[in-house]
């Protein structure tokens, strides 16, 4: 009994450790800051704005391929205060629709809401890229979990938005979101 408690002590501490250290290398460690005078300058309303492609995948945890979408996109903008329609089609046949309510501040905070998000993200836009933050509920045929998501958009040197997002529950990374944004062309 006591070497199979060391074993268990053990494996937790190992569990800790390994959390502890992603949130002080790579994806969580990222600051907007990191990005201040990067280019070519990411600015929300230009490049969420009009109609707009978007094409992903979403990772399980295990880090494989769990679905693939496509969604149309629409933004609008009036001053600082812009709306994000998204369509999602999945590869199962599900759609999916939100609507994004954003407000960016001049000094490059940005508040979002949607029906489904949990209280209100706050985000920053720093050079080249934009960190936003939230609370997402899923729907209940998802099992209508809440996770905290983590998306950084960055801004490739073509204009095109690469999307890169985690979901974590109790900490613990569950799903990730890789896509582009670009801007339909007529």
């Amino acid at each position: 009994m006591d070497n199979l408690l060391l074993i268990l002590t053990g494996a937790l501490l190992a569990l800790a450790a390994m959390m502890l250290a992603s949130r002080l290398v790579g994806f969580a460690a990222q600051k907007p800051a990191d990005y201040a005078g990067t280019g070519p300058q990411f600015d929300l309303r230009k490049h969420l704005s009009g109609p707009l492609l978007c094409e992903g995948v979403i990772y399980g945890p295990t880090g494989r391929v769990v679905s693939r979408f496509v969604a149309d996109m629409e933004g609008r903008w009036e001053g600082n205060r812009g709306v994000l329609t998204e369509d999602f089609r999945y590869d199962s046949g599900a759609t999916q629709q939100r609507e994004w309510r954003l407000t960016l501040g001049n000094d490059g905070n940005l508040s979002a809401e949607a029906d489904d998000i949990v209280g209100t993200g706050t985000g920053q836009q720093q050079g080249s890229a934009m960190r936003l933050q939230y609370r997402i509920r899923l729907p209940e045929s998802a099992g209508g979990h809440v996770l905290d998501t983590t998306d950084w958009m960055y801004l490739a040197a073509n204009e095109t938005v690469v999307n890169r997002s985690q979901f974590r529950k109790y900490g613990i990374r569950v799903a990730e979101l890789v896509a582009t944004v670009r801007k339909k062309e007529s």
